[in-house]
């Protein structure tokens, strides 16, 4: 009788060895992750990338602060011109209110003149951002509240004698009131032209500081843009 043996061992499958895999299976694995990149790239690019709202309101944000940049450097030059014409003005109702003394009928009209023309300057203001149009307004008021100040002066140069110093004193409160308001307005352009990149621009009215007004920070023009 002839001894059993097994199957050779060309024939038996390897028990220790890891199978590596088919072709077939590294290509699919390839795929897959080549399509899992893709679709992430395009997810990220869809969640990154504005919508077409978020793209309009964005351009509509750069375009007004274009605007209020704009219209805050023309409102300063705009008070600067005022602020050298205004002075003068109220100065001279002050001091004819504390002298107790009316002006010259003819030089009364002429400051009412120019009062008119600075008024009509502020006359129809643009729209702008809240901090403009807030410093704008403020030296609207002031101009306006001056040239109630020259009325009140030239009440007292044309009216009677009696009531010409009441007047008069009176003429010199509204013209402090006007330049304390003017002051507090070139504050705030003071400060909206600061962080508009231009520097401090001072457009106080002159001796503002004897009738309680705000004064200039002492700042050099121009700096801290």
């Amino acid at each position: 009788m002839s001894r059993r043996t097994g199957k050779p061992s060309y024939l038996l499958t390897p028990t220790g060895r890891p199978r590596r895999p088919g072709v077939r299976a590294v290509a699919g694995i390839a795929v897959a992750a080549l399509v899992a990149g893709v679709v992430g790239a395009l997810i990220g690019l869809a969640v990154g990338r504005p919508s077409e709202t978020e793209a309009r309101i964005n351009e509509l944000r750069a375009a007004e602060a274009e605007r209020d940049a704009r219209q805050i450097v023309e409102l300063t030059a705009l008070a600067r011109r005022t602020g050298e014409r205004l002075s003068p003005v109220v100065l001279a109702v002050t001091r004819a209110g504390e002298a107790g003394r009316a002006p010259d009928v003819a030089q009364v009209r002429q400051w009412q003149q120019t009062m008119r023309q600075l008024t009509e300057e502020f006359a129809d203001p643009p729209s702008g951002g809240t901090a403009t149009n807030v410093a704008r307004g403020g030296l609207r008021s002031a101009v306006e509240q001056a040239a109630v100040a020259v009325d009140l002066a030239a009440l007292a140069a044309t009216g009677p004698a009696a009531a010409s110093r009441e007047q008069l004193a009176l003429a010199a409160r509204q013209a402090d009131l006007a330049v304390a308001t003017w002051s507090v307005a070139a504050t705030q352009l003071d400060q909206i032209n600061i962080d508009a990149g231009q520097g401090h621009q001072h457009v106080h009215l002159d001796g503002g500081e004897e009738h309680g007004a705000m004064t200039p920070d002492g700042a050099e023009e121009g700096s801290g843009g």
